[in-house]
This record gives structure tokens, C-alpha cells and sequence, in this order.
């Protein structure tokens, strides 16, 4: 019991860091710009659902997409710790991630699927850290990771949908200080990843 909570615990913070609802939250704002209250509500609630169907199918499917293209456990930690930590660099530079590039778009209900769901809500480094979850984990550890990134993409909802209530009482430095902080998290899940699999290529796993 005292190792699932760990593990669910583990995979919160990994897609916290990630998704990262509060530091996502002025992108929306930005897309969603002029649609009235119905619009934005239908728009938010699409790329959730988007977003969790794209990472669920990548967590269900992982070991398969795995053993098709032969891909090993520690070539995915090492790549994906490397891609991850380069996306916590860059919040820390206080720059756009490749990942999360944006162009100015009309608002549209299409937004929901691109960039909202891809490649800001179920970008990269969303399914990487998804899959690497679950690389070499029992079924009930990939139902549990299925669970928090549902339970994630309701608190994205929550937030988005409180948006512009939110923007108003922390303000844009607020916003901009949980971002350096996320990015700080990221860029050590992803250092993380990568001892994990040189620990694993050389058979240092105790």
C-alpha cells in the first residue's frame, strides 16, 4: 500500500511538473481571447478529454510500441531525461519550449485539439514522462497512472475555466515565479531519468 501511494504520489508531481495548470493557464487566456464564456467552457473541455485520450493510449500501449520498434528501457530514460530537461531548461531561461511553440491562431473551437491538447496539454514531455512511468510497471501501476493524469486533467479544466478569476488576483509575476519553479522540477525529473538509465545500462541497480 505504503509503495502505491509513493508511486501515485511520484506520478502526481511528474505530471504537475509537466502540465503545470498555472503556468499553462495565460496561454489559454491568450487563445481564447474575445470568445464569449460557452465558447471557452466547450473549447477548455475538449482538449482535456483530448489530451487524456492521446496520453492514456500511449500508457496502455507503451510495452507494445516498445517491442515493435525495439526500443530498450534505458535508451527511452536516457532520450526522454534528455528531451524533459531541456523543457525544464528552458522555463528556467525564460524561454518558449520547442514543445509548447505557439503561432497566433483565430479562435476557433479548433484550438481545443491544436496547440491546447497538442502540444501543450499532451505534448512531449507529457508522454514521455507518461511512458516512462510505466516502461517496466504492473498492470495496476498503469491503471494508477491512467487515474492521476485523469485526475490532472480535471484540475487543468478547474483551472482553466477559473482563468480569468485567477489571472486577476495572483497576478502575471506570481504565474511567471510558479513557471521557474516548474521548470526546476522538470529539469530534475528529466536528470533523474537519465542516472536511472545509465544506472540500468551498466547493471548498477541495487
Amino acid at each position: 500500500m505504503d509503495n502505491i501511494i509513493t508511486f501515485s504520489i511520484t506520478v502526481f508531481t511528474g505530471f504537475f511538473a509537466i502540465m503545470n495548470p498555472i503556468s499553462n493557464m495565460p496561454i489559454f487566456i491568450t487563445l481564447v481571447e474575445g470568445a464569449d464564456k460557452k465558447t471557452k467552457q466547450r473549447i477548455n473541455l475538449k482538449a482535456v478529454i483530448i489530451a487524456f485520450i492521446i496520453v492514456s493510449v500511449f500508457v496502455i500501449l507503451g510495452k507494445f510500441i516498445f517491442e515493435l520498434f525495439g526500443i530498450t528501457i534505458p535508451a527511452f530514460k536516457i532520450t526522454g531525461g534528455i528531451l524533459i530537461f531541456f523543457v525544464g531548461f528552458e522555463m528556467l531561461q525564460s524561454k518558449k519550449s520547442n514543445v509548447k511553440h505557439l503561432e497566433k491562431v483565430n479562435i476557433d473551437e479548433n484550438i481545443a485539439v491544436s496547440p491546447l491538447a497538442i502540444p501543450i496539454l499532451a505534448g512531449p514531455g507529457t508522454i514521455v514522462t507518461a511512458m516512462n512511468f510505466v516502461s517496466h510497471a504492473s498492470y495496476v501501476h498503469i491503471a494508477l497512472v491512467i487515474l492521476v493524469f485523469g485526475i490532472m486533467c480535471l484540475l487543468t479544466y478547474i483551472t482553466f475555466s477559473l482563468s480569468d478569476l485567477i489571472a486577476k488576483k495572483i497576478g502575471e509575476n506570481v504565474i511567471s515565479v510558479i513557471g521557474k519553479l516548474m521548470g526546476l522540477i522538470i529539469a530534475i525529473i528529466g536528470t533523474n531519468m537519465i542516472i536511472e538509465g545509465i544506472k540500468i545500462s551498466f547493471d548498477l541497480v541495487k
